[in-house]
């Protein structure tokens, strides 16, 4: 079992280029992941959602994605000699003309415009491409790990509340057979008191048919045990569960529902309302599981 809440991140230095992805998963019904990149780093898109994909099924996934250079590297300076002597040209025919000293250096020079210029070096996107794609795999495989972990825990609490729901079922299979012999016994006083004549057996037992057939819940006692049963199975079952999970959960408070409107029983009524408050709480903790 799995939960769909987790953490990793994974940094990856190859060509001089440093890539950083940073994942963050919750809940969610499908595999969705959110992922904004610059237009320069567009290319990458493909690359990370084919990564944290085969590792992560189902999700909402927010991606984080930096890629950086070492200091220095991110930028050329680019030099143009010709024009460089063009000024100079310049200033000595200014300086023979006008009489006055040339004063023109190197750094007064490389300050003159077209001289130098700074240009961002061109991102290598093959290289590039290969470090997000080791950096998107260790963090996917990070989240997976958390999200392991995280399964654990969900696993122990739901077998809580499963044993609990089970119980429960017991104490209401216990409790069903004793609802139409009490209701025989209250009838038949009642008719007594009402009948000096003495209560017809064929009629009474027609009531009691009657309401034993309004008040039969075996069939819902026996769905909702293979649901519990199949919910049991799950807990050790591996890839996308949650789904199915989410499934039985609707179906055991179904069987709940149905349970409490046919059976005319206080102690049941208590029973099923225990067995409902369990069945939420699974139904909230399932909503994590993948």
């Amino acid at each position: 079992m799995r939960s769909m809440t987790g953490y990793g991140s994974g940094k990856i230095q190859k060509n001089g280029w440093e890539v950083t992805v940073d994942l963050k998963t919750v809940n969610h019904r499908f595999l969705d992941l959110s992922l904004r990149l610059p237009r320069n780093l567009a290319f990458l898109e493909q690359t990370v959602r084919e990564e944290v994909g085969k590792q992560i099924k189902r999700g909402h996934v927010d991606v984080f994605l930096t890629v950086t250079r070492p200091a220095g590297s991110a930028s050329q300076v680019e030099c143009d000699p010709e024009l460089a002597v063009l000024y100079s040209q310049a200033a000595e025919q200014i300086s023979a003309k006008a009489d006055v000293p040339n004063d023109l250096t190197a750094s007064r020079l490389m300050r003159m415009e077209g001289v130098v210029t700074l240009t961002e070096a061109e991102m290598d996107e093959d290289a590039v491409s290969t470090a997000c794609k080791e950096a998107a795999e260790a963090a996917a495989v990070q989240v997976t790990q958390m999200r392991d972990r995280e399964g654990m825990h969900l696993k122990e609490d739901l077998k809580t509340h499963l044993d609990a729901a089970a119980a429960l079922r017991e104490k209401i299979c216990e409790r069903a057979p004793l609802v139409v012999s009490e209701y025989r016994e209250k009838l038949e006083g009642r008719l007594k008191q009402l009948v000096t004549d003495g209560v017809e057996p064929q009629r009474l037992a027609q009531e009691v048919a009657i309401i034993a057939d309004r008040c039969a819940i075996d069939e819902e006692l026996s769905r909702l045990e293979s649901h519990i049963r199949q919910m049991n199975q799950y807990l050790d079952a591996t890839g996308e569960i949650g789904k199915k999970m989410d499934f039985l959960i609707q179906e055991m408070n179904r069987e709940a529902n149905t349970i409490g409107s046919k059976a005319s029983d206080a102690t049941i009524a208590q029973h099923v309302v225990n067995l409902k408050s369990e069945i939420e709480k699974l139904r909230e903790q399932i909503q994590n599981v993948e």
